[in-house]
Parts: C-alpha cells; structure tokens; sequence
C-alpha cells in the first residue's frame, strides 16, 4: 500500500555512497564530511523519511561530451577515483532530470560532489570542479525532453564562470547568478551579458561582503524575475551554493538558513508560474560542515512542502 504522500508529489533526492571517495587532499575544505552532515541534518529533522530517493543513470558519459572537450574529458579519466566519482555526480544529476520530467517526483535535489559551475575544458580541475554538473544536465534537459529554454539560477558565494561559459552565445539558457565579482575565479562581470544571439541572456549581479537575506531578495525581484516573461523557461536548475551563507569558511556573505528557504520558494514560484513545477537542485559549495546542513535543511524543507 501508497503512503498517503505519493512518491510523484514526493522531493527527490540523489545521493550515493561513492560522492565521498573524492578527496583532493587531507583536509580541504570541499570534504566528504560535507555529505555527511547534510545527511545526518536530513534524518535528524525527519526529512529523510519524506524524500523519494533516485538512482544515478548507469552511463553519463554521452552527455558529458555534450559540454566537455574529447581532451579535457581525457585528462579527468586520468585521476583515480576522482574520475568515476565526477562522472557519478553527472550520473546522479541526470536521474533527477529523469524523475522530474517523466513526473516520478515533483522536483529534487542532489547531494554530489565534486561540484561542478567552475569546470570548463582546461583539462584539469578549477575551483573544486571536474565535469559542469549543471551545464550537463540543460543540455541533457533540451536533448532528451525538448525543453528548449532552461534556466539556471547560481546563488554560489562564487561566480559560475564555467556555465556562463558553456552558454554565453546561446539563448536557449538563461543564466543568473549573485556572488562576489572580486572573489576566485575574478570573473562575473555584471556588463557581461552573452554575445551573440545570447546578448541579454547572461546576468551578473555582483553582492558587497555582508550581503544578506534583504539584499539578495531584492535583486532577485529587481534583476531575475522581469526577465521571466519574455524567456518563459521550460525547466529551472539551482547551482545551490551554500558557501553564500553566514559563517562559511570560503565565503563573506550574510544569507541565513531563512534566507534560503525565502530563495527556494520564490524559484519554486517561478518553476510553478512557467514550467509545471520542474526543478532539479545542484549542491555546489558550502564550506562550513554545521552551516552548510544547515541550509540545505531549509532547502529541502522548502522543495517537500511545495
């Protein structure tokens, strides 16, 4: 017999035991002990228990080359364990894509690492990032469900300069994101707006060290959502950085755990109002194991009780 709440109005959730394998060295700061805490705040407050749980896709790789250069993807083959944690990540993302658009669960969210906006095809890693998680699944999203415009909203304390890469031409994508322009990587210039046919679908808003909860929310409404209209997204994507709030080790912002969950109603909202609800949640960053729990509990609280 169905729980009374079923699986198709339940969150998703990916996660996979493999996502800790990856360590860069012994203690920095983008650790396993980040999926730990996150996972133990979610059985802590009973989310747990609400979320239908998704199984990663068993091969990524066709779709990472949708992004990723043949050289670089061959460079990251290279690293041990890394290399099929990364592409696990990819795998776990696609999954949720799956579950959303064929209505298994109402939206989702992903607990992976190695993050991934700051990958493009260096060959190498840049910023923590290997393969450009969320980059990979709009493409994936457009290929294999025709959802033509994608929007993806990176609220990281850091600019995601490989995704405003990967779509700076295109304007199928429409790519939003706050963070601090004068932090790593430098770049998130806000008179950098797509080129091209993209001209106009690339916005950098750049928030001061001690931005806070007021401060986001008004660009949001100022910034995001006049655009909505007139780019009407078929599906929305969150580079969930949580490195943008208070306390995290690599990241001056002021967000609280409320501020998050007034952020993820307000993309629930639009995800509403445009695309049926269609929304796949990406952990990129978030330094501080306690903090970064924390937040992703509001977060998820928010998406279950959508």
């Amino acid at each position: 017999m169905k729980s009374p709440l079923e699986d198709n109005f339940k969150t998703g959730y990916v996660f996979h035991k493999i996502y800790k394998n990856h360590v860069l060295f012994k203690g920095h700061p983008e650790s396993p002990e980040r999926l730990t805490a996150i996972e133990n705040r979610l059985k802590e407050t009973g989310l747990y228990r609400e979320l239908k749980h998704i199984s990663p896709k068993k091969d990524p790789m066709e779709s990472i080359e949708n992004i990723h250069s043949k050289n670089h993807i061959s460079q990251i083959k290279s690293i041990p364990i890394t290399s099929t944690v990364a592409a696990k990540a990819v795998s776990g993302i696609l999954g949720a894509v799956d579950a959303v658009c064929r209505k298994k669960v109402k939206n989702a969210f992903c607990a992976v690492r190695p993050p991934g906006h700051h990958a493009q095809n260096s060959g190498h890693e840049e910023g923590f990032c290997f393969y450009n998680n969320i980059a990979v699944a709009a493409r994936y999203i457009q290929r294999e469900y025709h959802h033509q415009n994608i929007l993806i909203i990176d609220w990281d304390y850091h600019h995601g300069n490989g995704t405003e890469a990967a779509f700076y031409e295109d304007p199928s994508v429409l790519f939003f994101s706050t963070h601090n322009w004068y932090d790593y990587p430098g770049t998130g210039d806000p008179s950098k707006t797509g080129a091209g046919e993209g001209n106009g679908y690339n916005i950098n808003v750049h928030l001061s060290p001690g931005s806070g909860d007021n401060v986001i929310r008004k660009v949001w409404d100022d910034k995001l959502l006049p655009y909505l209209d007139n780019f009407n997204p078929d599906f929305v994507l969150i580079s969930a950085g949580f490195d943008s709030r208070k306390e995290d080790l690599l990241g001056c912002f002021t967000i609280t755990d409320k501020g998050f969950s007034e952020l993820t109603k307000s993309a629930l909202q639009i995800a509403a109002a445009y695309c049926e609800g269609k929304l796949v949640s990406i952990l990129e960053g978030g330094y501080n194991p306690r903090g970064l729990a924390h937040a992703v509990g509001a977060h998820v609280k928010a998406l279950c009780e959508n």
